[in-house]
């Protein structure tokens, strides 16, 4: 009998019942909300789905399987994929081969909405330096939630405050996946029915030599500006310039499918397994939720409300529809597309904004990893 109860508590110590806290169990719930989101609500199940597993691995005890755990798998793909900063720009080469920027070429004054559009992120990182206390790095990757990009948020946390990923990453992508539930009201208070109902046709084509030459011009001019920065970028425009290089397209095809697909899915399962409950679980992650909510929707209404601005000195015919504004954030396609389907609800089909709205959208991408690279510049 004396033997079997010592091997029963050998058994018991060798398990993971040992160790198991209630720090493991509240992020089960969350790990879970996340998957059950993604399927039932189709909360960008590409990502939450993974983030919300890697939250069990990092939350099985005495299994080796969190991302801070020395000598483990996700362990090792944090440290050689995410903390070492490759991933984010390998998934920014798949977005670039992806992205068409003739939306953006063909009204490069929309360029602006996307400089606007990066308030947000300035005033989130000044409020969480000066409000919460957190250090500067920190705050600048609290801010940079606000850009909705989620490889940027990454990229620029792992530099700067890898302690905060968990919770900064489960912010960047729960606000991207509700992009469809937080921008439509703002879009409302920002805007007036008339505003709403401005048709802004299809600028004309975009020639060849502009669209090869962007990508070219883009990343060597980063590069010289904010060289912190170039690692997104380049590998944005490189991946552009696969695709609109018309010779390539083994490559174009094999980096916008294969490869940002199993980059991503590896991404966001080691984010996930960083978030073990005694490092997530903690007050300031509430502050930090808090803060990236108020980016993104601050960049949102900055957009909005700076193409407003815009439209009063431009000419009748070349006035903004100032919705197309609230896509300057970085959400790309989601932001175009809900600004497309909140003004074609709002005129009843009679305006169909996603093109110029795309605009705007692709240029947040470039304009959030130019102020990455800055706070990066600043702070690292």
């Amino acid at each position: 009998m004396d033997m079997l109860y010592t091997i029963s508590t050998q058994l018991y110590a060798m398990s993971g019942f040992a160790e198991f806290t209630w720090h493991n169990f509240v992020m089960y719930l969350v790990g879970g909300t996340l998957i059950f989101l993604a399927i039932t609500k189709k909360f960008e199940p590409l990502l939450l789905i993974p983030i919300g597993f890697g939250a069990f691995l990092a939350n099985f005890p005495q299994s080796g399987l969190g991302a801070r755990e020395v000598g483990g798998i996700m362990n090792m793909i944090y440290e050689g994929g995410l903390k070492s900063g490759i991933m984010p720009p390998i998934i920014f080469m798949g977005i670039g081969a992806m992205t068409d920027f003739r939306p953006l070429l063909a009204r490069p004054i929309t360029f602006l909405l996307a400089a606007a559009a990066q308030l947000g992120i300035f005033l989130a990182a000044l409020g969480a330096y000066y409000i919460l206390g957190f250090t500067s790095q920190e705050s600048a990757a609290i801010g940079i939630i606000g850009s909705s990009d989620g490889p940027t948020t990454l990229y620029l946390t792992t530099m700067l405050a890898p302690h905060l990923l968990g919770p900064v990453a489960v912010a960047a992508y729960s606000y991207m996946a509700m992009v469809p539930i937080i921008q439509p009201p703002i879009l409302k208070l920002c805007t007036t029915q008339k505003e709403r109902e401005i048709d802004m046709p299809q600028e004309k084509e975009v020639s060849k030599v502009a669209v090869i030459l962007f990508p070219i011009v883009t990343g060597i001019l980063t590069a010289l500006i904010v060289p912190e920065a170039s690692p997104l970028i380049a590998m944005l425009m490189f991946g552009n310039l696969l695709r609109e290089s018309g010779v390539t397209d083994r490559l174009s095809k094999t980096t916008q499918t294969t490869l940002i697909d199993v980059m991503t899915t590896f991404l966001a399962l080691c984010v996930g397994s960083t978030m073990a409950g005694q490092f997530f679980l903690r007050p300031e992650t509430l502050g930090i939720l808090f803060m990236g909510l108020f980016a993104f929707a601050t960049s949102t209404a900055a957009g909005i409300l700076f193409a407003r601005f815009m439209n009063l000195f431009l000419p009748e015919g070349k006035k903004l529809n100032p919705c197309i504004g609230a896509a300057a954030v970085s959400a790309n396609p989601m932001s175009a597309r809900t600004v497309q389907t909140f003004v074609s609800k709002h005129t009843r089909g009679r305006v169909n904004p996603l093109m110029a709205a795309m605009g705007p959208n692709i240029a947040g991408v470039v304009a959030s990893a130019f102020v990455a690279g800055v706070f990066i510049a600043l702070f690292k």
